[in-house]
């Protein structure tokens, strides 16, 4: 992270409370990105609000334990982060059970960015955040390397169903039907990236609103106006608009209660920009692989323009029978995200999905997520350490932070561990907050 020296006080101090989550903001190195993060912060929250978010604690938190840490009457925070729920850089999360509400700070991703162009119209000047966002987000690569550049990543690709057909072994959570069908609560929203992109003129002619919020992301989307409360039937049939679209499909990366899938294109989705433009394995890759046929491809290339990221090529054949052209596809497998866009549109059957022989890695939960991603990004004795303020385990923190020291090679071996042995056994002692 850079010196922040050109931020005032209080943004500086939400950039370092920022980074003791799962995804941090980091300062870019060229000078328009780095205005664009200035910006963000600044259309965002005002200086007062900066300076209550960077006082917020990491785990979902009341009105009176806020008030504790902040300083504040609750008759005067508790208008204040109303008004940071409209805006989405906070979060409300209201028990279905007592009624009773927590605040939680949302991150950059999928957080407040979203959040700031999932609406046509409201306080926020749309021209200017989407190009803040863009200059930002595409200028520099320090946001994407933070977000795309762990193991754990914060989407994971789903096969398109069409594509796999009646495959006996794919289990629900790697069935958007079954994903959606689960779900207990429903919205979609517009398209962030493309709301964005039309702004600066360079949106494609993909439907927009078609992402979809479930669960405790719909609630919160529904109640706060980011989006439409819609059936479980709506939501599924947008998911079959999204397939015939040509769209990949991209889920929460958690095997229960994702909070969204979003309907991406190659050209406008943030998380797909992450492997075009910054070459990063940007989303967990499904169970399958996109496999050709030389025997049966024509040589249209199809496939290839399909691809949302490049990964289909198209070479020369060297046999000799009849084909429409002398070139057959051939799937890039280190690159291949295995959504299954490029098996709906082939016509002759060339194209088909199989199994990977490594399945992917997906975290159970979303507090499973968050500690991975912290932990491989060096976060995690900051998430600790910020937590230890109201939790009092301070000492945890700073061991890890003396872990996170180590060099490379150990702090990865250390990283195995304490993925396999600390995270997974506190994961049984935390309630999730989305439930």
């Amino acid at each position: 992270m850079g010196h922040l020296g050109h931020l005032k006080e209080q943004y500086r101090d939400l950039v370092q409370r920022l980074s003791a989550g799962q995804v941090s903001l980091p300062e870019p190195e060229d000078e328009r990105a780095r205005e664009g993060f200035r910006e963000i912060l600044e259309i965002m929250y005002t200086p007062e609000e900066a300076a209550i978010a960077a006082r917020l604690p990491i785990t979902p938190a009341t009105l009176p334990e806020i008030v504790k840490r902040v300083g504040m009457s609750a008759e005067e925070l508790a208008p204040k982060l109303e008004a940071m729920c409209e805006k989405g850089v906070v979060v409300d999360l209201v028990s279905k059970r007592t009624g009773e509400t927590r605040y939680l700070l949302s991150p950059p991703v999928v957080g407040f960015f979203e959040f700031s162009m999932m609406r046509v119209k409201d306080g926020i000047p749309k021209q200017r955040m989407a190009e803040a966002l863009h200059a930002y987000t595409r200028g520099d690569p320090a946001f994407a390397r933070e977000v795309f550049g762990g193991d754990t990543v914060i989407g994971r690709a789903m096969v398109h169903e069409t594509a796999i057909g009646d495959t006996p072994d794919v289990l629900d959570w790697e069935r958007a039907t079954a994903v959606v069908s689960e779900a207990t609560n429903h919205a979609v929203s517009n398209c962030y990236c493309r709301h964005e992109a039309s702004h600066l003129g360079k949106a494609c002619d993909a439907p927009q609103e078609i992402c979809l919020s479930l669960n405790a992301g719909a609630e919160f989307v529904i109640r706060r106006g980011f989006g439409r409360a819609i059936s479980k039937q709506e939501a599924l049939d947008i998911m079959t608009s999204a397939r015939k679209a040509g769209l990949v499909q991209i889920a929460d990366n958690v095997l229960e209660r994702p909070t969204y899938i979003c309907n991406c294109c190659g050209c406008c989705c943030g998380q797909l920009q992450g492997i075009n433009l910054w070459g990063l394995s940007a989303v967990n890759p499904s169970g399958f692989l996109a496999a050709a046929d030389a025997q049966k491809c024509v040589g249209c290339s199809k496939c290839a323009r399909a691809c949302p990221i490049a990964a289909i090529h198209m070479e020369p054949s060297r046999h000799e029978a009849k084909r429409k052209n002398d070139i057959h596809s051939v799937v890039d497998d280190e690159t291949c995200i295995g959504c299954g866009v490029c098996a709906d549109v082939c016509g002759k059957d060339a194209m088909h999905m199989q199994r990977r022989e490594q399945q992917p890695d997906v975290p159970r939960n979303s507090i499973e997520r968050a500690l991975r991603m912290a932990l491989e990004r060096g976060h995690l004795g900051d998430m600790l350490y910020y937590e230890s303020a109201a939790r009092g385990v301070g000492f945890l923190g700073e061991a890890l932070r003396a872990l996170l020291a180590l060099e490379p090679a150990k702090r990865l071996m250390a990283s195995e561990q304490v993925s396999s042995r600390f995270v997974r056994a506190a994961l049984g002692r935390v309630k999730d907050p989305t439930k």
